[in-house]
């Protein structure tokens, strides 16, 4: 996921790996064969869901929640790491690691039974002394499903029997420095293209400080998403925790990557460079790491640590014009510090987590157009954010769950749950799919009934 030193994201949850769940041993005869989406709804495929924004098609939520919370269908047991599940086709992904190895596992969706595991030996370490597990989560596309770990192996499988279809050691063939908490970029799928945050640099030891280090133009690679083949590489930026996405602008679709030092602009076809806006913090322990929010013809990028949040235009000539930012504004008059959670943009609003510290989070409603904040809850403590049905689903670190009506007035709460199923940090943001609400906290992936499935 994504964090930082100085009294940063997360304590030291320390170097200790969690024994391979038993149920992970072995697969039952033919169980791969008997995966059938019964339930109605939509798939979760990739980090942030369908639509790449946390947002779910979906209807019919329970809002109305029973004193001990949601039913509960199915849960088990992780390994350690923090990247939040992929749901598609009737089987769930969730990517962790056991003592030294990274382990992909394939589930029944509906009922947590185990399918298939696929396993490669890592040695990362974290500079900080966070869980050396996973950051990102598997992404999905038909019949593959790809892993990035944190060390940066990016690996491609057969969703229904974990064969290896390729691989690639992003570190070996572009010479990154290690970030702050290793690679925790997801990959994103468009057409026939892998398009992952690389961020490589010339050969040479890791600067000290890594202001200093240079980019060697793989700030994006992109790479045939059947074979691994490299097919265009861009951007002298060093990787983030934001992800890249592409969005429609201007007519034309358009590649956006929330890099360690600005937006970098792309034609995700061919991998051209648009434009770069610089923005990030100037002090070193400092990351970006909420995913860029696009409304029409505008990009909303967010971070805690000093610069806060910018809104800008993109122009058809790819200029890019400040709409409003938080540039001039004093540390705590600034509209919105994003951590890690990637604001919800709905009805010309924003919504979003803002703080750096737990004891300082809170909720906010901004108005799109103005920046103005229309309203505050605070003490919500750091959380990630899914819409879905005319509501927000918080997901706060420490396992509260609330669910809180889309409404510009004011803040509006419709139910709460104290999780007992799961304990800090619930960092890995929630998934919903085919009414089903996926939530991972530490150590354990714990699966409710959201939408009751009709009879």
């Amino acid at each position: 996921m994504k964090r930082v030193v100085l009294l940063v994201t997360v304590v030291s949850l320390g170097s200790g790996c969690m024994p391979a769940p038993s149920a992970d041993e072995s697969a039952k005869p033919g169980a791969a064969d008997r995966v059938n989406p019964a339930r109605s709804g939509s798939d979760w495929p990739r980090f942030l869901g369908p639509r790449d924004d946390g947002s779910s098609p979906e209807t019919g939520i329970l809002t109305k929640w029973p004193k001990n919370g949601l039913r509960k269908v199915w849960d088990c047991e992780l390994g350690i790491g923090y990247a939040p599940p992929a749901i598609a086709a009737g089987r769930l992904f969730h990517f962790d690691r056991y003592e030294d190895r990274c382990r992909l596992t394939c589930r029944n969706a509906a009922t947590g039974e185990f399918l298939w595991k696929f396993e490669y030996p890592t040695d990362y370490e974290d500079i900080y002394g966070y869980e050396p597990g996973p950051r990102c989560g598997p992404v999905v596309d038909g019949e593959r499903v790809y892993c990035y770990g944190p060390e940066g192996m990016l690996h491609c499988l057969v969703t229904t029997d974990g064969k290896l279809l390729w691989k690639l050691d992003t570190r070996e063939k572009y010479r990154f420095h290690q970030n702050f908490f290793g690679v925790g970029s997801a990959p994103l799928i468009y057409g026939d293209l892998l398009i992952l945050a690389v961020g490589g640099s010339p050969a040479g030891p890791r600067p000290f400080d890594l202001r200093e280090a240079k980019g060697n133009g793989t700030a994006i690679v992109a790479v045939d998403k059947a074979t691994g083949a490299v097919k265009y590489t861009l951007g002298d930026e060093l990787a983030s925790y934001s992800s890249p996405i592409v969005a429609k602008i201007g007519g034309r679709e358009l590649g956006l990557y929330f890099a360690r030092g600005g937006l970098l602009g792309f034609d995700p076809v061919t991998g051209k460079e648009a434009f770069h806006f610089p923005w990030r913090a100037s002090i070193l322990e400092s990351v970006n790491a909420a995913n860029p929010v696009v409304a029409g013809d505008m990009v909303l990028i967010s971070e805690c640590y000093e610069v806060g949040t910018a809104l800008v235009k993109i122009g058809k000539d790819n200029r890019v014009s400040p709409v409003w930012s938080d540039a001039n504004n004093d540390r705590f008059e600034k509209i919105l510090l994003s951590h890690w959670c990637t604001p919800i943009i709905d009805s010309g609003m924003i919504y979003g987590c803002s703080g750096r510290h737990s004891n300082e989070a809170e909720l906010r409603c901004i108005d799109l157009a103005s920046g103005e904040v229309k309203w505050k809850e605070r003490r919500t403590s750091r959380c990630t954010l899914l819409k879905i049905d005319g509501h927000l689903l918080s997901l706060g670190e420490y396992a509260e769950l609330r669910l809180i009506k889309l409404n510009p007035e004011k803040y509006e709460e419709v139910a709460r749950w104290e999780n007992p199923d799961l304990a800090y940090p619930c960092w890995a943001p929630p998934a919903v799919s085919r009414g089903l609400l996926y939530l991972r906290g530490r150590g354990r992936l714990a699966v409710y009934e959201l939408i009751p499935q009709q009879p």
